[in-house]
């Protein structure tokens, strides 16, 4: 006896549309599985990935009305595919694509850093040059600059500058907020703020690397 798997074209068709999804599915899933183990070369995987994002994506448009769960579609017929559940449906993307935008996210981080660390140096520079030498106007001056240092990771923890800036912030917590530096102190917090920013300009063409 024949058993129909289908009662007309349309029912027939959404079932071949179920078995193209089930197939891009399984796909993916082994796709991902050789980036990770790095069996098949970024160019590669990255093409090949985004040819089935796009199949999946006008695939899952059609079949919206039947399927409203890709996740649920693949639980009815206990498709083990965590990998390509999360390329396809919550990603969107290609991995490489998600590592170069994050990359890229890093890099302005890193460079907005960079600009805020230049910024507070000049400014506690400029304000030595203007004798704004009191505790509680240098003492902050000082902090803001060792955190912006901080958020680069390219400097290493023992960098000169951020030592120099933790002894000058040492010292000035012991003093009182109205207390100020001699003329001999400002100078040489100037010789160090500005040694140590001669340092982090020589450190900047290895940064990113």
């Amino acid at each position: 006896m024949e058993v129909k798997l289908a009662n007309d074209k349309r029912e027939r068709e959404m079932y071949d549309s179920f078995a193209e999804l089930y197939a891009i599915i399984k796909t993916t899933e082994k796709l991902e599985k050789a980036y990770i183990r790095d069996v098949i070369s970024s160019s590669a995987y990255e093409t090949e990935c985004q040819k089935l994002i796009a199949h999946f994506k006008t695939l899952a448009s059609t079949l919206k009305d039947t399927i409203p769960s890709i996740e649920r579609f693949a639980e009815t017929y206990k498709m083990d595919c965590p990998a390509a559940i999360n390329r396809l449906v919550t990603s969107g993307v290609p991995a490489t694509v998600e590592h170069r935008a994050a990359a890229a996210a890093s890099m302005t981080s890193s460079a907005a850093a960079v600009a805020e660390c230049t910024q507070n140096f000049i400014t506690a520079m400029d304000s030595l040059k203007l004798n704004m030498v009191a505790v509680d106007q240098v003492h902050p001056l000082l902090s803001d600059l060792l955190t912006s240092l901080g958020k680069l990771t390219f400097l290493p923890p023992d960098f000169l500058g951020k030592v120099k800036l933790k002894e000058w912030i040492a010292r000035l917590s012991k003093m009182g907020a109205a207390d100020e530096l001699t003329e001999q102190q400002s100078r040489q917090l100037h010789f160090d703020l500005e040694s140590s920013y001669n340092s982090f300009m020589a450190a900047l063409p290895n940064y990113g690397t």
